[in-house]
Formats: C-alpha cells, structure tokens, sequence
C-alpha cells in the first residue's frame, strides 16, 4: 500500500517461488475461500466438471471463483514420492525457483508434511506455508527438523465471536472457534520455539475491522511479523481501513518491496517501539499475451492480477501448472506447460519486469536496493 508521497527505498525482488497446493483438506470453513481456484474436493467427488459446483456443500466450504473460472479437475492430495521430487525438478529446469510455498487446504492437516518438506530441502528449495494454525503444534517440530523456513498464519479473528462470524453454519460456533484459537496461538508458540519464522496475515476488508487488527498487533505483534492484506474485492475500503491502522500506530514506512513478474507488493512500517508491520497489497499486473484478451482483464473483475505460477495434482491425473485462481482453463498439465509458450512468456517476464523496475527505483550514483 505505497503512498505515492513516500520517499522510501525499494527494493525489488524477483519472482521465483511455486506454490503447491499439497492438501484440500481444512478444518474450517470460511465464507470468502477461494481454495487456490480448486473445486471442493469432498463435495465434488463423482461429478462431473460441468456439474462442480463452488457453493456450501456438506463441508460448509466454498471456492468463490468456481462459478466462472472454468476448473475442470478435483484436487488430489500430493504424496511425498519421487513423482513430487521430479515435478519439482521439472519446474525449476524450465522456470527459475528458489521456494516453494505449501498451501491448501490447510497444509499442516498433511500426514506427510515433514517428508514434503525434505523433498524440497534436498532440491535445495526454501520452504514455507501458509496456514490457519488448526494442527502446526502437532508437526511443526518435525517439520523444522526438516527444513521448514518459515510458516504464514491466516488470522480470520482474535475472538471466538469473530472466527465464528465467518465460518459456515455448521462450523459458526463460538466454542469451536476458540478451541481453533487457541490452537493457533500454540501453532505460534511452537514455530518460535522451534525457529520457524512466523508471520500472521490479515485480509482488512474496511473500517469496521481496524479495531480486529489493531488487536492482532497488540497479541501477536511481538512474536510474529504482522501483514495487513488487502482484500481482493476492494472498492477502496479496505486500503482506507489500512491507512487508519497505521496512522493510529505512528507507523513509518521504511522500505517498500515490489515482486518483480508478479502482482505482490508491500511497504514496511516501522512502529514507534521498533516493531515491523507490513502493508500488503497488489499491483495491477498482467502476462502481456495471456491476460490481453482475457474477459477479466479490467480493474473491476481481475482481482488478484498475475500473482504466479501454482502447481496442483489432479485427482487419478498429472501435476497441473496454473498461473491465474480466476482462469483455471488455462491449467496446463506439468509435461506440456513446461514445454509451451506460456512458460516462456513467464520466464521472460520474470525477467523483463526485474530489469523494468530495478532502473525505475534505482537513482543515479546510487546502487539500486535487490534482494
């Protein structure tokens, strides 16, 4: 959320991670899920991909873009085999990768997670995950053992009422959010203690949730690095909400950080006592051949932009390369994408976007800031 009036440093990072989506199982069932573009699995099995359907089924859980995002396969949990270890190696041959970024689903239900993790670690890959925190006390020690750099933590609320209020209705009990509650915060105490790097996410929709997150920073803000997320449906609101947050703080920018060949961007604020928030938001990009003729491809309807490339496993089919939630009939399987035009306009715009910014943010004399 740059302020066009900051003189910031910025620092400019390439896109160079792959999220996989290893696990549609979830303990919870937010109203707002878009489930990485994937059906429900459990509430999809023995349809067929006309009949899919995103709305509440017997789980409660939803896939918002379901309806016009064209999925045409059920995800399959990925098992921690030689055929992950060769799908990995697969991608990064053809497309530059340093990490990889689990999600679901809520990874941390995975039996396997640990050994997922060593399967990256031994391709030299930087791990993280993005999580609800329902099950990380359980196995997050063995996945530090394994390598596990850092963990995401999605904080829907700081009280049982306001987990509860966006759940479906069979998972809308305040007793069941704050036994998910607690739960996170052991996920949080165990991360620290076992040295994976923690951070708490924050989607801000508008003005009636700062007080939520001005909580958030105020319980979690010492032990973990707070992101304030944009919502992706923002009409404006929800940039407004994170200006509050911040001038109620004093917070000060102090560096701004642009992905370079994807839509994520974020500025750092410093706080008075010396803690860090970070201000998330995204930037209108797209894939100069892929998005041009897209149907989306206007402020309104394209919510997320070109965030990056997603791996699946389709259920009793391949590994799937996505690079859209919102145009998942442009999923490709892993041999053919690997192979095809799309993976190169990726690569090339990795690597035209770095150049682009670097020379935008750098000023004369001065080296630019990379990392």
């Amino acid at each position: 959320m740059p302020d066009p009036h900051d003189d910031v440093p910025v620092t400019v990072v390439p896109d160079r991670t792959l999220r996989v989506k290893i696990i549609d199982a979830c303990g919870l069932a937010c109203t707002f899920c878009h489930n990485e573009g994937t059906p429900v699995a459990t509430d999809n099995t023995g349809r067929p991909p006309d009949a899919f359907t995103g709305a509440p089924g017997r789980s409660g859980r939803v896939s918002i873009y379901l309806t016009t995002n064209g999925a045409d396969f059920l995800p399959q949990r990925i098992p921690a085999d030689s055929d992950f270890a060769l799908a990995l190696a697969a991608v990064r041959g053809s497309l530059p990768i340093n990490e990889v970024h689990f999600t679901g689903g809520e990874p941390t239900l995975h039996p396997d997670l640990p050994d997922l993790v060593r399967i990256a670690r031994r391709l030299d890959l930087t791990v993280g995950l993005t999580s609800n925190g329902e099950n990380g006390a359980a196995v997050l020690p063995e996945c530090a053992e394994a390598g596990l750099d850092r963990i995401n933590l999605s904080v829907f609320g700081t009280t049982p009422d306001e987990l509860a209020a966006v759940q479906a209705p069979r998972l809308a009990s305040p007793r069941l959010a704050a036994r998910k509650l607690d739960a996170l915060a052991d996920t949080i105490e165990t991360a620290c203690r076992h040295g994976v790097k923690v951070s708490a996410n924050i989607v801000i929709p508008d003005h009636q949730h700062v007080e939520r997150v001005l909580r958030i920073v105020e319980q979690h803000g010492r032990d973990v690095i707070v992101r304030m997320l944009v919502n992706l449906e923002d009409d404006g609101a929800s940039l407004a909400a994170m200006r509050e947050v911040i001038h109620h703080l004093g917070a000060v920018p102090d560096l701004r950080i642009l992905t370079a060949g994807a839509s994520d961007q974020r500025t750092r604020y410093r706080l008075p006592d010396g803690r860090i928030l970070y201000a998330k938001s995204i930037r209108p990009v797209r894939l100069p051949e892929t998005c041009t003729g897209c149907r989306f491809n206007n402020d309104r309807d394209c919510q997320e932009g070109y965030y990056g490339v997603r791996m699946y496993r389709a259920k009793n089919g391949p590994f799937m390369i996505g690079i859209c939630i919102q145009r998942m009939d442009l999923c490709l399987p892993l041999g053919e994408f690997v192979m095809s035009r799309r993976c190169t306009e990726v690569r090339n715009f990795r690597d035209d976007e770095t150049a682009r910014l670097t020379a935008l943010h750098s000023t004369p004399g001065r080296e630019p800031h990379r990392s």
